[in-house]
């Protein structure tokens, strides 16, 4: 077996954002634990109110009911942004995705964490586990004159991952083919493959040009190569033998998952799983088709399910279970019509995908980042329900901690210790948090504060989502002790509590990362 010495702290670690040592305090006693193994299932697009265990209407969730009925039920833990290419990057890097610009990218944007970056991967990978991302990727690939019919780097296998099948950018984007390491998986090199963002191949069928052969109406961004009946943003031709069918993503992704579990079932694994689902394109496979009734988003919400089941199904057949620890999470809040009509909002019924709250993906209100987290560790954790503030940009810094690891100041310089949290229901979280969307907020215990735009340059197609972006001139804070949905804004008769909070979003943009 495997071991490592880990220090628990007979009191418990209340971590607030004010600089501090990372690594564990002094222990008073020595508990001998065997090394577990890490999964992450990141989710797109997920709600706060999307599953059984939340809330949840016409929609079954029992695998991830199962984790969290036996695990960590967080009822206040959030993504780091409110879109999905800034989530990852801080969660991955323990840095605030504002400090490297990240922002929602392009197919063909290059690699946007640079490899001199430390990285989660990279310090688990030192500390001798084997790691794997698998699905949805999002962060560039390349050094932005990328040629996919070659090897594609650097990616992730420079920033500490030692294999990786992905989804490129997203479902919606090109291209539309499966990288697996450096190579497009099945590719014809008499048919290469080639990709524009800017301007459309001659002769070759878009949604603008040809509507009627769309299995679903998109928007204009969303209506231009056509693949498997649906059409993506960005123009695309040839490589026809690599194009994937949005049908078969829970299978392949599960198969892949799986199998880096059978093959590294005796050394630490490491295994970041990131999910289309539930991002658009909504293509459940047929199996999933009809099983809830809010239409496709909700049968992407039962697919979903299905597939964390099976990794876990997979664990427990070989005996890890009990040395794994598992963390369950979306990388932003929910949106329902996000380019493509699907019914999403038609068939909504009376299920609320952000729960109580307000806002969604891209909004600075609350359910554009507080979405669901369950910790699961059987035999180590014990089931119950956390109303700790916890942000994911704070796993790099407390699987150090769990690791007894240090970690030196210049890395993952936002992210704090927040371990005891991660174990334990009833520890403490953060007081402080910051919030990403297309403005900053903080939280300061239950006050929230929404800080007006540095710029008026605020994205106009925000109003096709129907989503509330929470961008306002006026500051605005809110007491979520009172007012969960953020109706009152109370900061004209706050203004020493407005100021504060300002300067502690100052404070933190402040921070230098070199």
């Amino acid at each position: 077996m495997r071991k490592v010495i880990l220090l628990v702290s007979l009191s418990i670690l209340i971590i607030s954002c004010k600089t501090q040592p990372k690594e564990t305090v002094a222990a008073k006693t020595t508990t001998e634990i065997t090394k577990p193994n890490i999964v992450i299932f990141y989710v797109d697009d997920l709600g706060y109110g999307d599953l059984e265990s939340y809330g949840a209407k016409g929609v079954k969730t029992p695998n991830v009911d199962k984790l969290s009925q036996n695990g960590i039920r967080y009822t206040d833990a959030h993504s780091s942004a409110a879109t999905c290419t800034p989530s990852r990057y801080s969660l991955l890097t323990g840095q605030y995705a504002f400090r490297n610009n990240a922002a929602i990218l392009p197919g063909d944007a290059p690699l946007l964490i640079d490899p001199s970056t430390p990285t989660l991967p990279a310090m688990l990978k030192k500390a001798g586990y084997t790691t794997a991302v698998v699905g949805k990727w999002h962060l560039g690939l390349g050094d932005g004159n990328t040629d996919w019919n070659k090897e594609v780097k650097p990616g992730p296998l420079e920033i500490g991952f030692d294999y990786s099948f992905l989804l490129p950018a997203t479902g919606d984007r090109v291209p539309t083919a499966y990288l697996e390491n450096y190579n497009i998986v099945n590719l014809d090199p008499n048919d290469p493959i080639k990709i524009d963002y800017a301007t459309p191949f001659e002769g070759v069928k878009t949604g603008i040009t040809n509507p009627e052969l769309l299995r679903q109406v998109a928007d204009k961004q969303h209506s231009q190569a056509i693949v498997n009946g649906v059409s993506r943003i960005g123009y695309q031709t040839g490589g026809a033998s690599a194009m994937w069918k949005d049908e078969d993503f829970p299978f392949v992704f599960t198969e892949k998952a799986t199998n880096f579990i059978e093959k590294n079932k005796e050394n630490p694994f490491f295994l970041f799983f990131s999910f289309h689902d539930i991002h658009v394109p909504r293509l459940p496979n047929e199996q999933f088709q009809g099983k809830s009734s809010m239409g496709p988003r909700g049968d992407a919400i039962v697919q979903m399910d299905w597939m964390t089941g099976q990794i876990i199904n997979k664990l427990e057949a070989l005996g890890l279970d009990k040395n794994t620890l598992v963390i369950f999470t979306s990388d932003n809040g929910p949106v329902l019509n996000d380019g493509y009509e699907d019914d999403a909002v038609e068939k909504l019924g009376t299920h609320k995908p952000g729960g109580p709250y307000r806002g969604g993906k891209y909004s600075a209100f609350e359910a554009g980042t507080r979405v669901p987290m369950i910790s699961y560790w059987p035999g180590t954790i014990k089931a119950g329900e956390s109303k700790a503030l916890f942000s994911q940009i704070d796993y790099f810094a407390s699987l150090a901690n769990l690791l007894n690891i240090t970690l030196p100041e210049n890395e993952a310089i936002d992210s704090k210790n927040q371990k005891e949290a991660l174990l334990h229901a009833n520890a403490a979280g953060r007081k402080i948090m910051l919030e990403e969307s297309f403005v900053l907020s903080i939280r300061n215990g239950n006050y929230k504060y929404i800080a007006p735009p540095t710029t008026k340059n605020f994205p106009n197609w925000l109003k096709s989502k129907k989503i509330e972006g929470g961008i306002s001139l006026n500051p605005q804070l809110f007491d979520l002790s009172k007012d969960a949905g953020e109706q009152t804004n109370i900061a004209p008769e706050n203004t020493a509590l407005v100021a504060k909070m300002q300067a502690q979003i100052d404070s933190i943009v402040a921070i230098s990362n070199k």
